[in-house]
């Protein structure tokens, strides 16, 4: 029995107002293990550098679904069928598309759960979710695991131009204030049409594919991949692995219940997928666990962990050193000396204070569920090819760049 839909709107400050679409939707909002969305940056540690960008993955959900709804609304009239039951399963899988996602989101992925990335995650959440409304996010999953017939509907939720990109696009610009990252989300979803079962664009709509790719490449290196996104990134990283080394050797350690039990075990794929309890706990999980906990951390006895909680809390960030080309080795060499000498490490715990790696951005990649623009002959182009902007391989290529990651006070 579901809620009686009030024709239930929310104001979000990117859209205006959103609707909610029906009482079944409007009931998976209300369930626990999406209000814990609420509780989860969309950013993770990204407002260290850009103070208001503290949105959630919970309006990223809503915005999303409400970008499902445009889509729809614009594909129907353009005289493609999508069913009421299909709709909804749109919506439902474009709402729980991220729900599998930990604290600080991609931040920690992998790290409090090694061998489930957020959308093995997500996936498992929707099966539970299916089984506690009584199948009826039977269409939802299907549609989420690309298992429907009709494969422009996952393209909807998942591909390199699906409604999940577009609003986190749009919604991460807005919080930023990085102007651009501004995307025209409203005329890419009005030149999306579909052609052999596929999702693709009409040629009217290249321009802003192109704007949506370029704005997509900046946004990596001005916000995901900034020095001190990374910074801080990497702080947290480190003192997380810390304290699952002091809690794995039986040193005592505070942690909300759910955190403790992932900081002194390592859950595995097969624990969650036969065992509900792991699943629970993981729900139970959120950005506050983690951050009360570092809060108590900085007086733990450990000096390293202390020293580090200590580092986040003060916003006392490393520094970070990034260049198109590999670090000198003597160069790096140095600095890692330096940084064992000024902390009296062990070569074991030097990985705690000093990083080198590399990181890399791929806007777009042809050879991974292309976008293919529809010409007036009705030929499909690979966007990269059709464009002027872009048929340079400009986009399609891989920009690698190269980090040190070290205390500032070393140099």
């Amino acid at each position: 029995m579901h809620t009686t839909n009030k024709q239930k709107i929310i104001n979000d400050p990117v859209y205006g107002f959103i609707t909610i679409p029906d009482a079944l939707i409007f009931d998976i909002i209300e369930h626990p293990y999406v209000q814990r969305l609420r509780r989860i940056l969309q950013l993770g540690l990204t407002h260290y550098t850009y103070p208001s960008a503290q949105h959630t993955r919970f309006q990223h959900a809503l915005g999303a679904m409400h970008l499902m709804g445009l889509a729809i609304d614009v594909l129907r009239l353009k005289g493609i069928e999508i069913s009421i039951e299909e709709e909804r399963g749109l919506n439902i899988a474009i709402l729980l598309h991220d729900i599998g996602h930990g604290p600080f989101s991609h931040t920690l992925e992998l790290a409090i759960v090694k061998d489930l990335d957020h959308e093995d995650l997500s996936r498992l959440f929707l099966i539970e979710l299916n089984k506690q409304f009584g199948g009826e996010l039977d269409m939802a999953v299907s549609i989420f695991n690309d298992t429907y017939p009709r494969k422009f509907l996952h393209q909807l939720v998942s591909s390199q131009l699906d409604m999940d990109r577009l609003d986190y696009l749009a919604r991460d610009s807005f919080f930023t204030g990085v102007a651009e990252g501004v995307i025209s989300y409203a005329r890419i979803i009005k030149m999306l049409t579909v052609s052999d079962d596929e999702l693709v664009v009409e040629d009217k709509g290249i321009y802003s594919i192109e704007k949506f790719l370029i704005s997509r490449r900046l946004m990596y290196w001005q916000v995901y991949l900034h020095k001190t996104v990374i910074a801080a990134d990497q702080l947290l990283v480190n003192l997380l692995r810390r304290a699952k080394f002091v809690a794995e050797n039986g040193d005592p350690l505070f942690a909300t219940p759910a955190f403790d039990l992932f900081l002194r075990h390592n859950p595995t794929r097969q624990d969650f997928e036969t065992d509900p309890k792991f699943l629970d706990l993981f729900s139970q999980l959120d950005d506050f666990d983690v951050f009360a906990s570092i809060k108590v951390w900085t007086m733990h006895a450990d000096p390293i962990l202390s020293d580090l909680c200590k580092k986040l809390i003060n916003r006392q960030l490393f520094r970070v050193e990034m260049q198109t080309s590999p670090f000198n080795h003597d160069y790096a060499g140095m600095i890692r000396q330096k940084t064992l000498e000024k902390y009296n490490l062990s070569p074991d715990e030097i990985g705690y204070y000093f990083t080198s790696e590399k990181v890399e951005n791929k806007a777009y990649d042809p050879r991974h569920e292309r976008i293919m623009i529809k010409s007036n002959t009705n030929e499909l182009v690979d966007i990269s090819q059709a464009s002027e902007q872009l048929n340079n391989a400009v986009m399609p290529t891989t920009v690698s760049k190269y980090l040190l990651c070290y205390p500032k006070e070393i140099l």
